[in-house]
């Protein structure tokens, strides 16, 4: 990882902006636990860049991007679950727990609750998409393990903070350096996973959200049947173990619009509890909120007027941070995308719900989320997906042992010629190819057990399978044992009905700006 700087602070003061620039900045208002105020940041010119903090974090991830095909721009917004300032410092309890039903100052962690990734072309729809926060992923930036997308920033961070506290550095230097490789881990783990280039993002916190909200309250959404969240209080023993861990925002809204203050419209983009489909219904809610509050501003005449304008941003400043390559007045020629509800909203899909490690994940395939974000972006599409023995493959990183362990495939499946295309699959992949037979099982499900020192390999080839790692005596030291099961389809292969509806299938329906979409 590159070496991590503080963020900086900067700017110049210049003329009033043209109504080109005016119309530049707003990008998506809102997102989750902060991503609203992200918005902010795309409404600054360039004599309103005094405030906002700078980062580095996009140095390391640009070294390695792939190439835009044409005059596009990719946006990666972030929203932070952190219930702490820029410094480090908790919130106040009573704003975090009494006001925002949000939890204790001390949870929530650096988990990145909110990931979404704006494609700006040079003319039509501007389209954003998704990233559920449990998808189990390759992360970059720490330990290169496989982790929850959300759990990329605070590895990283994690990790950088032990080295930097063994130099000496403490305080909000400490914190403002630790969360650079937090941010970097995240953009880098991103770019990876759907193998585009960020060519900007922006970060911001819980209270970011909560100050935007405050400034536009009150704010139209719209259900499509009631919700009732009640809050459940923790339950803990007598030594302070976790029971029951508690839930729910206290959220109670009927089916249709609703008018809500800060306090509701948090509680509305953080629900999943007592929700059909979870957190997958809370990213819609994301994004529907998103939409909402761009029509507010429309509607009110905010995205015209420099003084309401300069108003709002001055509310936000202080939660945002945007990277140091920003320059609005060339973001300005894609503004005019961004207005008259001429943005799309995406969540990109899971393939199953698992269990590995003990935690609750979302399964998913990189490969099709790769060929669906690029069909999506309006970039050019392979008539087929790759081949198995593509590189590009859901696990097209493996671990730095990767040459040192031997792969066995045994074929379990009813397709012949399975184990001998895995195998060349995963030397391609860079693991050293084993034995490539027929199973005397038939297994239903696809089975991976390695020999020791070959965990990491293992847990990583597990996931282009998704299935769980498990050690065996059975299996040499140094290799791993595959045995497809009789459901086994070769990874990225295409669905039954090829039609482009089909390729493009997403998690739930989009959600259109240009009004008040109705979401669960």
């Amino acid at each position: 990882m590159a070496e991590q700087r503080t963020p900086r602070r900067g700017g110049a003061r210049l003329s009033r902006p043209a109504p080109l620039v005016i119309a530049g900045r707003t990008v998506a208002c809102g997102v989750s636990l902060a991503v609203l105020a992200v918005s902010g940041f795309a409404w600054y010119t360039v004599n309103d860049l005094n405030g906002v903090t700078r980062s580095h974090a996009l140095d390391e991830a640009k070294k390695n991007a792939p190439k835009h095909l044409d005059k596009s721009l990719n946006i990666l917004l972030i929203g932070l679950d952190s219930r702490k300032d820029m410094d480090g410092n908790d919130l106040p309890k009573e704003f975090v727990q009494d006001e925002l039903h949000a939890g204790s100052s001390e949870i929530g962690g650096y988990n990145t609750n909110s990931l979404i990734v704006l494609h700006i072309p040079p003319s039509g729809k501007v389209q954003a998409v998704s990233i559920p926060r449990d998808d189990w992923v390759q992360t970059y930036g720490a330990d290169g393990k496989m982790h929850k997308v959300k759990e990329a920033y605070g590895f990283a961070k994690d990790a950088a903070e032990q080295k930097l506290r063994a130099k000496g550095v403490k305080g909000a230097d400490l914190e403002h350096q630790s969360r650079e490789a937090g941010r970097s881990a995240t953009i880098q783990t991103v770019q990876k996973l759907l193998d585009i280039p960020i060519d900007h993002f922006a970060e911001v916190n819980l209270l970011g959200f909560y100050d935007i909200a405050k400034a536009l309250q009150p704010i139209t959404v719209c259900l499509n049947k009631p919700v009732n969240d009640p809050i459940v209080s923790r339950v803990t023993d007598s030594k302070g173990n976790v029971i029951k861990p508690g839930g729910g925002t206290g959220l109670q809204l009927p089916a249709g619009e609703s008018q809500l203050n800060a306090a509701q419209a948090l509680s509305f983009v953080r629900q999943r509890h007592n929700l059909t489909n979870g957190d997958l219904d809370r990213t819609h809610r994301q994004q529907a909120f998103i939409a909402s509050v761009e029509y507010k501003l429309k509607q009110q005449g905010v995205l015209d007027d420099l003084g309401k304008l300069q108003s709002l941003l001055d509310v936000v400043k202080k939660d945002v941070v945007i990277d140091d390559d920003w320059q609005i007045l060339d973001f300005a020629q894609q503004a005019p995308n961004l207005t008259g509800g001429n943005v799309e909203f995406n969540t990109l899909p899971i393939d199953k719900f698992a269990n590995i490690g003990g935690q609750e994940v979302n399964q998913v395939d990189p490969v099709k989320l790769r060929r669906i974000v690029k069909q999506l972006f309006g970039q050019a599409a392979p008539a087929a997906p790759a081949p198995a023995a593509s590189t590009d493959a859901p696990d097209a990183a493996p671990p730095a042992n990767a040459a040192d362990t031997t792969v066995d495939v045994l074929n379990g499946s009813p397709v012949t010629g399975a184990a001998g295309d895995e195998s060349k699959a995963l030397v391609a992949l860079g693991y050293k190819a084993g034995r490539a037979t027929n199973s005397d099982t038939r297994p239903k499900a696809t089975t991976v057990k390695y020999g020791a020192g070959a965990k990491d390999a293992a847990e990583q080839i597990a996931t282009r399978y998704g299935a769980t790692a498990t050690a065996a005596s059975t299996v040499p030291a140094g290799h791993v044992q595959i045995t497809l099961g009789t459901e086994y389809t070769a990874p990225g292969a295409p669905a039954a009905d090829p039609s482009p509806s089909a390729s493009l299938q997403m998690q739930g329906p989009p959600v259109k700006a240009g009004g008040v979409p109705c979401v669960d």
